[in-house]
């Protein structure tokens, strides 16, 4: 082939597999070939490919013999490929030989030049004039091998193999000539057969060869070669049954034996009809990368989101998680969908009614997008301060333990459920394993939406990984300090009273910072950055706090330290947590006042109140920091 802007390279293309095979044009040399494709990867395994290359050899040998090859040249390029299909995962599994015959003799180049160098300026002239009408004609460019005759007046004449009783006359030069797709300075491996055929045919025992190539459908003589080669005849290839040593497996060499065959996959999945939708889905998101070159979309398609809640707030981070090209969520939720949550809950419908919540989010989310990994795990998870009797001891047991895998295997968790005692378990996780955990809750009128700070590291340090003072999780402020939620059951109620417009709010800046940290450089242990600051990351701020009110259409953002009474993240709740493991957290959770006790908080700073009430506004000052 020489396609303008294309190496003449073999092709496989539509028409490749039609019963008739296409007529030869300016771009395309037909070549036969011979397809094994097996059913499953086994039988694709144990191909005999020995065998199979023995037997296309022997088809060109014989073509050899028999005179084919003058009248269809194109059989010594004969190929092989050997190929299965898995429809199921949108691959096809090949390997290719270009079968070759081995002389059993030695052959010597005795020069090789560029044509350029060989021939005068006239010769050059009337070789890549004549070349363009051989290319331009379409009874004579499907044939890959030719003489190049040259007279003593610079002429040129291109003669078809089946000519052969014509080359002799007074031409002053005779040169074989081939299409060779390569562009090094050796010639192609489509010379090793041409030679064998000269030799075994012709009784030829000495040539000079041109490597013809072209370049942007011109003739480049830089490029061709011009060279000259010797070979004794070959002995022992009469016998009728004699077969010569045959290679062309791709990367072998003569003398190889391919020990194991090497898979080379070639990935359909564009081909996908889901990967189309996909493509369509994030194309906002490469947009968006032209703007923003840093924006890094694997970063995000393989971030291992955890979403804590699939009520109001979940249903839209996970949404919005979706949007930002995040397609791996687990979703934990223990509730069932009720009617009052249709309205509420973005995503359930009527049909949902009854349905535990993590059951019928998923489906909803592969509706939105396909490509997306979603896995609903319908679990209660354990809370501090409620003692459980001895026949559910068992199961709250499995349900940390399960917790605790989740977390550990995610990257960020989002912490949406209802009550902040639910909060307590997967924050003191997430700060024992350094994970991004993001907060998200909303009172009557306003919200707040935070990211925790790092973890303490294995020496449990008040300063991160990076020498930054640690900044505080949820629980490290007084605010949000809960009490047991079986205590006061009307006020868990109170905290599903919103502003319709709040949870999307609170929502949005929840997916937002976490897109923030996963591109900062520093991620989880960068720094808070307040309302007003100059910042040169792309996506603007990364605030550790943002505390708004829908009412007074204020947002205000704050920077906490971690707490060292915190009786989630401080170094003492974690110490006892790491030397006790789940006896730890069983104590918490069937001693109501064991935390307190442990971090030394007194009982007038723990708020009877499980519902969240924010301020209106929140003076902030950039040079100080929240008192916590």
């Amino acid at each position: 082939c020489a396609h303008p802007k294309i190496p003449g390279l073999v092709r496989l293309s539509s028409k490749s597999l039609e019963a008739s095979p296409p007529f030869h044009s300016r771009n395309n040399c037909i070549v036969p070939r011979t397809l094994v494709n097996t059913n499953n990867m086994l039988g694709f395994k144990n191909l005999d490919v020995d065998l199979l290359l023995k037997e296309e050899g022997k088809r060109i040998f014989y073509d050899i013999l028999s005179g084919k090859i003058e009248e269809d040249p194109t059989l010594l390029l004969r190929f092989l490929v050997i190929s299965f299909v898995d429809l199921k995962n949108w691959k096809v599994y090949y390997d290719v030989a270009f079968p070759s015959l081995v002389l059993n003799s030695k052959m010597t180049f005795l020069r090789l030049h560029s044509a350029s160098e060989v021939l005068s300026q006239e010769e050059e002239t009337s070789l890549s004039k004549s070349m363009k009408v051989w290319r331009d004609s379409n009874e004579t460019t499907g044939c890959p091998f030719f003489g190049v005759h040259i007279y003593s007046d610079s002429s040129v004449v291109i003669r078809q193999l089946k000519c052969w009783k014509g080359y002799s006359g007074d031409h002053q030069k005779l040169l074989f000539g081939f299409y060779d797709h390569g562009h090094q300075d050796y010639p192609g491996w489509a010379l090793r057969n041409y030679i064998a055929f000269l030799s075994l045919r012709w009784k030829i025992e000495k040539v000079q060869f041109l490597c013809y190539r072209e370049r942007r459908g011109e003739p480049d003589l830089e490029k061709s070669l011009i060279g000259e080669a010797s070979f004794a005849a070959p002995h022992g290839w009469d016998g009728s049954d004699y077969v010569p040593e045959i290679i062309g497996w791709e990367g072998e060499k003569a003398g190889d034996r391919k020990k194991e065959k090497i898979l080379k996959p070639i990935d359909l999945d564009s081909l996908n009809p889901a990967s189309q939708d996909e493509e369509k889905q994030v194309m906002h998101l490469k947009l968006m990368g032209w703007r923003h070159p840093s924006l890094v979309l694997n970063k995000l398609r393989s971030a291992r989101c955890l979403v804590l809640g699939a009520g109001a707030l979940g249903c839209e981070v996970s949404r919005l998680l979706m949007t930002w090209g995040v397609r791996k969520l687990t979703v934990v939720d223990g509730g069932c969908v009720a009617i009052p949550d249709i309205v509420k809950q973005s995503l359930y419908v009527d049909n949902d009614c009854g349905v535990p919540r993590a059951t019928a989010i998923v489906p909803h989310l592969k509706e939105r997008c396909p490509a997306v990994e979603v896995e609903g795990i319908q679990m209660e998870i354990p809370v501090p301060g409620n003692p459980v009797s001895k026949t559910k001891m068992s199961s709250v047991l499995d349900n940390c333990k399960r917790l605790q895998a989740l977390v550990a295997s995610s990257d960020v968790v989002f912490l949406l459920t209802d009550t902040w005692e639910s909060r307590w378990f997967p924050t003191l996780l997430c700060a024992n394993e350094n994970k991004i955990a993001i907060t998200a809750a909303s009172g009557y009128d306003s919200y707040l939406v935070m990211r925790h700070g790092a973890g303490p590291g294995h020496n449990l340090s008040t300063e991160d990984a990076l020498g930054h003072q640690r900044l505080g999780c949820c629980f490290c402020n007084d605010s949000t300090s809960f009490v047991n939620v079986y205590q006061i059951k009307t006020l868990v109620l109170n905290e599903t009273v919103a502003l319709p417009g709040l949870t999307s709010i609170a929502s949005g800046k929840a997916v937002e910072l976490f897109a923030r940290i996963l591109h900062h450089e520093e991620g989880i242990h960068a720094p808070g950055d307040i309302a007003g600051m100059d910042t040169e990351h792309w996506l603007g701020l990364l605030p550790h706090q943002m505390q708004g009110s829908l009412p007074e259409c204020a947002l205000s953002t704050v920077i906490g330290n971690s707490s060292n009474d915190c009786n989630a993240c401080s170094n003492g709740v974690l110490s006892e947590y790491r030397r006790e493991g789940l006896d730890f957290i069983m104590k918490a959770i069937n001693q109501p006042t064991y935390l307190k006790d442990l971090t030394g908080v007194s009982n007038n700073v723990i708020k009877l109140d499980t519902c969240l009430t924010l301020p209106v506004s929140f003076p902030v000052n950039s040079g100080k920091l929240s008192s916590v």
